[in-house]
């Protein structure tokens, strides 16, 4: 980073630190927060918040955070590279992504990179498992990731700044400032990740032309969000939210000799969203704009580049009603309409109409039942009536039930629909991918300790697969039918003793997803994951130690025992002291890959071995 803009940051700082000197900090009124059916609609369904402390605790992208804290299975094309996901053995397009309520998966691929996410942009990170189609629509098949920024209304001016540098020449900076009264709230943000990352290879890994390091890896990830909210009066809200971020990629090279290529991706999200309550009778209207947008150079040493866009516009009104005490009515109605266009897939436009409706009834304090139903209409697909339907009853003070069933689905991408490459073409006649999914939960909550425990059954079909064509390339085809069934346990448990704090977490998932007609395992579907989390802190000083293990993965349909990527185990450490400078001054060192394990999650992509983050964190 050069030194003007060390200076730039240095003066944004010094006049943050005059002007919080007179703000005088109030206790929390109100949170708003704009996914509200996150809660008030899945109480029979596993939910995991992550908190404010784990996030800190991680590196900047997505993929890290998820990786050591949840059940999602990640494939990484190297550090920093595209990274996608499998969520209950399902493909990285059947795990939705959330933002403040809309989804915001790839028009053009259907999935979402999670390398190009920065999890310290948002106020809250949860993960839902399992379907999720009736209110958040395709792609919500194995479970969704929801990112909401949260305004709270309180007298309140606060700033955080982290400052990060660590090997590789690896280097970030994130910046909140948050300001806020009984009437308005805004929130700005900034974030930039940047590294060389040409990482030596650990020893044993081989492979054609015995490269020895991560060539042509580097990255640079930028990000700006705005979030405001303004209370017109005790009934009436109105908010907005914004968020623009650019990701420039060279990709890393399997061999020296291979042509150096780039990615840069973008996108732009935009949502305005009016809240009104009135009694028993309550209204929600969302008007969403998104752009994503990526150029793929196949030499960076030429000017030439293919590219791909989607521009989308949204809206979603929701209209609810407490028909009885018990009994609460939801009727949503929703449009969208898509325009992709692009180097290989020309200029199409997919429009989208759908209604639901939501069924919310409460029996007593300690037993709710959900029910919901949702039907889509447009001209280029054939779209299935979806449901979901769930109870949760607490039996007693240390067990809760949950039982739901739903129907979810997929819709075919623009590149399924529409690719036009040499050889490669689209099928326009795809059908959307459906599945049938049951799931019991178990939770148990004894003093500090929290242990949920699911099993579940997803039936799926019409999955869509890029098969060998006629003329000799791939085209996209329903061909497979899959049944994934597995267990999923998350442990949880902290407890002060005086000044002392201590907090251990662990997550363990066993997966089977088979093709029906083979009876094999999917490729880059793990049998077993595993994850854990110690954290202590006393006074002023803190340390904590992460642990992933991930099982051994096919890469192959087949399930050839000589094509797989072995299992691998994986631990962080880090330590760090708060100075008690302002409201607080961190000063953090992270080891990671501590055992300098040797390991990949895709073929010839191999991670770094034991590498260093030093951080600062000032709050003022």
């Amino acid at each position: 980073m050069t030194l003007r803009k060390y200076i730039l940051f240095f003066s944004i700082l010094v006049c943050q630190l005059v002007l919080a000197q007179n703000d005088t900090i109030t206790n929390l009124k109100e949170v708003v927060v704009s996914d509200t059916y996150l809660k008030t609609n899945n109480k029979s369904q596993s939910i995991q918040v992550l908190s404010d402390s784990i996030i800190s605790k991680n590196q900047s992208s997505l993929t890290n955070l998820l990786n050591y804290n949840s059940t999602i299975y990640f494939k990484e094309y190297g550090r920093g590279m595209l990274s996608t996901v499998s969520f209950r053995g399902t493909t990285s397009a059947q795990t939705a992504v959330i933002w403040n309520g809309i989804n915001i998966n790839s028009q053009l691929n259907g999935s979402t990179d999670f390398n190009t996410i920065t999890a310290n942009d948002y106020s809250s990170i949860s993960v839902k498992a399992g379907g999720g189609s009736v209110i958040y629509g395709s792609g919500a098949v194995g479970g969704s990731v929801h990112l909401n920024n949260n305004l709270s209304f309180k007298k309140q001016f606060t700033n955080n700044l982290q400052l990060s540098y660590g090997s590789f020449d690896t280097s970030g900076i994130n910046y909140k400032t948050l300001l806020s009264n009984e009437k308005w709230s805004a929130q700005i943000g900034f974030s930039y990740n940047a590294s060389k990352n040409e990482y030596p290879y650990i020893k044993l890994f081989t492979w054609k032309g015995e490269q020895r390091k991560n060539l042509n890896g580097e990255y640079l990830n930028t990000s700006l969000n705005a979030n405001i909210g303004y209370k017109i009066n005790s009934s009436n809200l109105i908010k907005f939210y914004s968020q623009t971020s650019n990701t420039d990629r060279h990709l890393s090279l399997v061999s020296e000799s291979d042509t150096k290529t780039k990615y840069v991706n973008s996108f732009s999200r935009n949502l305005l969203e009016y809240d009104g309550n009135f009694d028993k009778f309550s209204a929600n209207l969302k008007s969403a704009y998104i752009v994503e947008e990526y150029q793929y150079f196949g030499n960076i040493e030429s000017d030439y580049f293919s590219f791909g866009k989607s521009e989308s516009a949204i809206a979603k009104l929701d209209l609810s009603y407490q028909l009885l005490k018990s009994l609460k009515i939801n009727t949503i109605i929703d449009y969208s309409q898509t325009r992709g266009f692009g180097t290989s897939f020309g200029n199409n436009i997919r429009k989208i109409g759908s209604a639901a409706v939501l069924v919310k009834q409460q029996v007593g304090k300690k037993w709710q039942n959900e029910f919901g139903i949702r039907q889509e209409i447009t001209d280029n697909y054939k779209s299935p009536l979806l449901f979901s339907a769930g109870t949760s009853c607490f039996l007693n003070n240390w067990y809760t039930v949950k039982i739901n069933l739903s129907r979810n689905y997929r819709i075919p991408t623009f590149n399924d629909l529409y690719w036009e490459g040499t050889s490669d073409q689209g099928n326009p006649d795809l059908k959307v991918e459906s599945s049938y999914q049951a799931e019991v939960g178990n939770v148990f909550s004894f003093q500090k300790i929290k242990l949920s425990q699911t099993f579940y059954y997803n039936k799926i079909k019409d999955l869509i697969s890029w098969k060998p064509g006629d003329n000799g390339g791939w085209t996209p085809q329903n061909t497979n039918k899959v049944a994934a069934y597995g267990s999923e346990t998350v442990l949880g448990w902290a407890n002060n003793f005086g000044k002392h704090f201590l907090s251990i977490n662990g997550t363990y998932a066993y997966t089977i997803s088979q093709d029906e007609e083979t009876k094999k395992q999917l490729f880059f579907v793990p049998f077993h994951k595993a994850t854990g989390s110690v954290a202590y802190s006393y006074r002023k000083f803190a340390i904590n130690y992460q642990f992933l293990y991930n099982g051994f993965v096919y890469t192959r349909s087949d399930n050839d025992p000589k094509q797989i990527i072995k299992s691998y185990k994986v631990s962080n450490a880090g330590i760090d002291y708060d100075f008690k400078f302002l409201n607080s001054s961190k000063l953090g060192f992270q080891v990671l890959n501590l055992l300098n394990e040797k390991y990949q999650s895709l073929e010839d992509r191999p991670l770094p071995g034991r590498n260093f983050n030093l951080y600062i964190t000032l709050k003022f």
